[in-house]
């Protein structure tokens, strides 16, 4: 995708805190780019309305003319959003990436020394998620207990499928995961892709295709088969697997060595509550992972408590083939602490990180990545992070401020 050097970027503010940690950004982010290209490139920035702002002001929470300018602009940035309740939505969020069909939720993962960690070497993660964003648990198709949808559809599983393992079958609600090969062929796609684009050696099919063996193990079985029909730069376990059951382990190891000494992707397969132990325990081992929605939810937060919470964890929803592209703040909209200058907008910095890389101004990303790495060297923090450590803290602002003064090279 070709962009502009002076493009209209629409970006939402976001609820609670929001105001607070996108002034901080957009003040950050204009510093970068001017200190990376002086006059030569800058970003037109445009408001568009989501959540409670919207709801004040336009009576509703997503208006249309918000989407239509991410449809037109293509990119986007977001702080968090309230979820409304009982106004039809799931999520504000869900419902973005749904109509934008922004299938490949991208959250890299690494540690910034000086951060408190739970781990005694945080330093060993260093990885990106693709999470399949459009199918799954985020098609929402559940029912609830004692509704008429359940009844009727309890009688057809029933009577149509015999199905009879339901435990409690009168005071059960029902959900139906959709997992396409479609969809997980475009995610595998997108972290493949990644892998080769960024040089990594190792990408692993993250599911629960033990149990669920035609959704997990769907998506684990058509990944395997879609990058060994279209990735010769790749090498599956699954190959390798075959080899063994066809001739012997030796011929299989031998294989995989000589994948590894061409410089081949190694691509395996792990079972999601296992990888949940293998992060904790070999978090060096794992570069790039493609898995599905739900365990993608868990896996995102699990990681990013692993190197200090999601309050530092970046993330961005994109369409690989369409281009559009959602960069937003994982984190919540924190309303207990909002206008206190406690928040900490190294979140939606580092996504507006990834959208200037997205952009392939990667001067300018790079500029506000060592900001921040000095700044949390130097125990210059937000209250989130201080107060672990029982140090002075700097405001929201004082933050932003530091950093920018270090792009200028004034500290």
């Amino acid at each position: 995708m070709t962009y502009t050097f002076n493009p209209v970027i629409p970006y939402i503010e976001g609820d609670g805190i929001g105001p607070e940690i996108w002034q901080a950004t957009k003040q950050v982010v204009d510093a970068a780019v001017s200190s990376a290209y002086s006059d030569e490139r800058k970003i037109d920035w445009l408001e568009i309305l989501a959540g409670e702002k919207a709801f004040n002001e336009k009576s509703t929470w997503l208006p249309d003319e918000t989407l239509e300018a991410i449809k037109k602009h293509k990119i986007a940035i977001k702080g968090p959003l309230t979820t409304p309740i009982g106004e039809g939505f799931r999520s504000l969020n869900v419902t973005l990436r749904q109509e934008l069909d922004l299938y490949a939720c991208v959250r890299p993962v690494r540690y910034f020394k000086g951060v408190p960690s739970p781990l005694k070497e945080p330093e060993k993660t260093n990885m990106t998620i693709f999470r399949e964003n459009t199918e799954d648990v985020y098609v929402g198709i559940e029912f609830a207990k004692d509704s008429e949808e359940v009844e009727k559809l309890m009688n057809f599983l029933t009577d149509q499928f015999s199905v009879t393992k339901v435990r409690f079958p009168a005071t059960s609600a029902l959900g139906i995961k959709p997992i396409s090969q479609e969809g997980s062929e475009r995610l595998v796609a997108a972290a493949l892709d990644y892998a080769i684009e960024q040089g990594k050696k190792r990408v692993t099919l993250i599911h629960k295709g033990n149990i669920m063996k035609f959704t997990e193990g769907g998506f684990k079985n058509w990944g395997y088969d879609f990058i060994e029909k279209n990735y010769p730069q790749a090498f599956t376990m699954n190959h390798y697997k075959n080899i063994s059951a066809d001739s012997t382990i030796e011929k299989a190891e031998k294989a995989l060595a000589d994948a590894q000494a061409s410089g081949k992707i190694i691509v395996d397969d792990v079972i999601a509550d296992n990888f949940l132990q293998q992060i904790l325990l070999y978090p060096e081992k794992y570069q790039v992972v493609a898995t599905t929605n739900l365990n993608g939810d868990y896996i995102s937060d699990a990681l990013a408590a692993q190197v200090g919470g999601i309050g530092i964890s970046p993330g961005a929803n994109i369409n690989y083939k369409t281009g559009h592209a959602i960069f937003e703040a994982t984190h919540g909209t924190a309303p207990d602490i909002a206008g206190k200058g406690w928040a900490n907008p190294c979140s939606l910095l580092l996504s507006a990180t990834m959208m200037l890389d997205h952009l392939g101004w990667f001067e300018a990303s790079q500029k506000i990545v060592k900001a921040i790495e000095q700044a949390l060297q130097k125990q210059k923090m937000t209250h989130d992070f201080a107060q672990m450590l029982n140090i002075d803290e700097l405001s929201t602002t004082e933050f932003a401020n530091y950093l920018t003064s270090f792009i200028y090279e004034k500290l």
